[in-house]
């Protein structure tokens, strides 16, 4: 029996480049973070629950089109984005409107698609 989603994965290609991109661009803490030689896995555990962990153990390669997204909840989609946009993020797309909420998809540093959404006031 399914309890819950224990965390989503991405590979990355450049660990150092990838958690700069999570911890200063995004302003996550890195949690458990474990190594066997040059090859990593590192968590974020995100406030509201749920776990985002990379990683360069495995030989997929971080694509935009693998068929998966990870979606996070933002407190100011409008403010991330420009601060992204500052960095040089790639975003696909123009922001997708809904009658609950407004969505932005951009690329992470290694090119793995991030959803980054915030709900509508009730």
């Amino acid at each position: 029996m399914l309890k819950k989603v224990a965390f989503t994965m991405y590979p990355v290609s450049d660990v150092a480049r990838a958690r700069d991109f999570y911890e200063n661009a995004l302003g996550l803490t890195a949690g458990s973070v474990g190594n066997q030689g040059d090859q990593y896995w590192v968590e974020y555990d995100l406030p509201g629950g749920g776990c985002i962990a990379l990683t360069n153990f495995t030989a997929d390669k971080p694509s935009s089109s693998a068929g998966g997204t990870i979606a996070v909840e933002v407190e100011d989609l409008d403010q991330l984005i420009a601060s992204l946009k500052a960095r040089g993020v790639t975003f696909l797309g123009d922001m997708i409107h809904s009658p609950v909420c407004r969505m932005a998809v951009c690329l992470d540093s290694e090119g793995n698609s991030l959803l980054l959404h915030q709900l509508k006031a009730k």
